[in-house]
């Protein structure tokens, strides 16, 4: 994986989450904002306030790629503010548009999980669409394996396994203060 940071001009970089559902990038991103006295925004949530309706329905009831275009959008003008902390939907990095312009504004940080861990925590979720399907713990694995090469250009790593909330907020802080330097 690469770890070159574009040099940082006066304004501080955002910092971006992405991983895969489930992973904890909302919790995360709260905690870093607090530390950092950064703005948060967690797309998702944001995506749900806009539509007034939860990511489950937009999909049912308007598919999959109306909900990747509101994404898109949204996630493209967040991404151009300043000194925020930026919770990916688990998709959005797949898009090129994303992933490009998290490089340009941002540091980025691939939160990653093992397998049995998400599969663990995401087993009886009922609010991800993409898992609403007869075998969940397969379909996360599909998902997992499909989108780890593009997770994985993302500027930094975590693996989250072994580390409290707490660890894992130090080492994002560790690195992005590098990154900075």
């Amino acid at each position: 994986m690469k770890n070159q940071i574009q040099k940082v001009n006066k304004i501080q970089k955002n910092l971006t989450l992405t991983g895969m559902m489930g992973v904890g990038k909302t919790s995360i991103g709260k905690k870093l904002a607090k530390k950092l006295k950064y703005d948060f925004a967690d797309i998702d949530e944001i995506i749900e306030k806009k539509e007034g309706q939860s990511i489950n329905l937009i999909f049912k009831n308007k598919g999959e790629n109306y909900f990747r275009k509101i994404e898109k959008e949204i996630t493209l003008i967040e991404l151009k503010k300043n000194k925020c902390i930026i919770s990916l939907g688990g998709g959005a990095f797949l898009n090129k548009a994303i992933r490009e312009t998290t490089k340009k504004f941002s540091v980025s940080f691939w939160l990653d999980l093992p397998i049995k861990k998400l599969i663990n925590r995401l087993k009886k979720s009922k609010k991800r669409p993409l898992l609403n399907k007869e075998d969940k713990n397969e379909n996360i694995k599909k998902i997992y394996f499909a989108r780890k090469k593009i997770y994985n250009q993302a500027n930094f790593r975590i693996k989250c396994e072994r580390l409290t909330a707490k660890e894992v907020v130090e080492k994002i802080l560790s690195f992005y203060e590098i990154s900075r330097n």
